[in-house]
C-alpha cells in the first residue's frame, strides 16, 4: 500500500505542472491508502477531512485562479480560450514549463486575433500568467503538505 502511495504522490506532484492531472486530490490518494495500511490509526479524521478539502478547492483553483485574474486584466473570452489552448499544447511540447508559458503565449495569440478595440492584449497575457502561476503554487502548496504527512505517516508505520 505505501509503495502504491509513493506513486500516488510522484503523480500528485507531476499533476501540479501537468495540467491534465488533478494533482491535489491524486496525492491526496496517497493519505487514504497509508491509513488503511494503519488501520485508519495513522493521522486523526479532522487531518483527513481538512487535507481532502484543501485538495479540492486546490484542484478547483486551477479553473478559478486565471480566469478572475485574467478578467481582472481585462481578457476577453478570446484571451481565456486562447489561454486554454496554449497550456494543453505547451503541455505536449515543453514539458513541464509549457504549460505555463502556453498560457501566456495562448491567451497573448486570443487577444491579438480577436482584439476588442479597448484591449490590451500584453496585459490581459500578464493576466492569465499570474492566474495560473498562483493556481500552480498553491497546488504544489497542498501537495506538497500532502507529500509530507504522507512520508511521516509511512514512516511511522515502519519505525
Amino acid at each position: 500500500m505505501v509503495l502504491i502511495g509513493v506513486l500516488f504522490v510522484l503523480s500528485g506532484l507531476i499533476g501540479c505542472i501537468v495540467p491534465v492531472l488533478p494533482g491535489p486530490p491524486v496525492a491526496f490518494i496517497s493519505l487514504l491508502l497509508v491509513s488503511l495500511a494503519g488501520g485508519w490509526q495513522v493521522y486523526p479524521v479532522w487531518l483527513l477531512v481538512l487535507l481532502g478539502v484543501a485538495a479540492i478547492a486546490a484542484a478547483l483553483s486551477d479553473s478559478v485562479l486565471p480566469v478572475l485574474s485574467s478578467r481582472r486584466s481585462g481578457a476577453g473570452k478570446a484571451g481565456i480560450r486562447g489561454s486554454v489552448i496554449g497550456m494543453i499544447v505547451g503541455t505536449f511540447l515543453f514539458p513541464p514549463f509549457g504549460t505555463i508559458a502556453g498560457a501566456f503565449v495562448g491567451a497573448l495569440a486570443g487577444e491579438l486575433i480577436w482584439q476588442r478595440e479597448d484591449s490590451l492584449p500584453f496585459k490581459a497575457a500578464l493576466g492569465v500568467f499570474r492566474g495560473t502561476l498562483a493556481a500552480t503554487v498553491v497546488k504544489l502548496a497542498v501537495t506538497g503538505t500532502t507529500a509530507f504527512f504522507f512520508v511521516k505517516g509511512a514512516i511511522g508505520l515502519f519505525g
